[in-house]
């Protein structure tokens, strides 16, 4: 499969990697998430190219994820901001923290935390069923065709990772 048909899969990973799988990607939806609002503030924090990080804006801002508001005329500059689409990749942007935290932080720890508002504790949010709260990872999740959906094949059944 090439790359430019990876958007017309019809498997949800395949059509999000179309728009988020590229290696800056996520690192400019995690500054987003950070404060950063500036096409310099991006570019001068993660080095990235300035056309690179331009046409990254751009993919971003057509699938809306991020939307541009007008800061400054004469010249015109732009925010970027999260719609709420883009703030609903919290929960990705977060756990691949907490993966990054866990296998690639050195001896300090994890460079950045992230303090709960409400009750002011440091935390590393967790994934949890919505319905009895348990906490949820590859070992205790089924996964399962829709049934009206023939032609993908079938998913095993069991858990998504064996463990041994």
């Amino acid at each position: 499969m090439k790359w430019d048909e990876v958007s017309n899969q019809q498997c949800s990973v395949a059509r999000s990697s179309s728009v988020l799988g590229d290696r800056w990607t996520l690192l400019i939806l995690s500054d987003c998430f950070l404060g950063v609002r500036n096409f310099d503030q991006f570019q001068e924090r993660l080095e990235i190219p300035r056309t690179t990080l331009a046409n990254r804006l751009q993919k971003l801002e057509l699938h809306d994820v991020i939307y541009r508001k007008l800061y400054q005329t004469n010249p015109d500059r732009f925010e970027y901001r999260l719609t709420d689409k883009g703030r609903d990749l919290y929960p990705v942007l977060s756990t691949i923290l907490n993966w990054g935290d866990k296998y690639y932080s050195d001896e300090a720890g994890p460079p950045i935390l992230r303090q709960h508002v409400s009750c002011g504790h440091d935390i590393q949010p967790v994934l949890q069923c919505p319905e009895c709260e348990e906490v949820v990872d590859a070992h205790n999740v089924h996964a399962r065709t829709r049934p009206q959906y023939g032609s993908y094949p079938d998913v095993k059944r069991g858990p998504i990772l064996r463990r041994g």
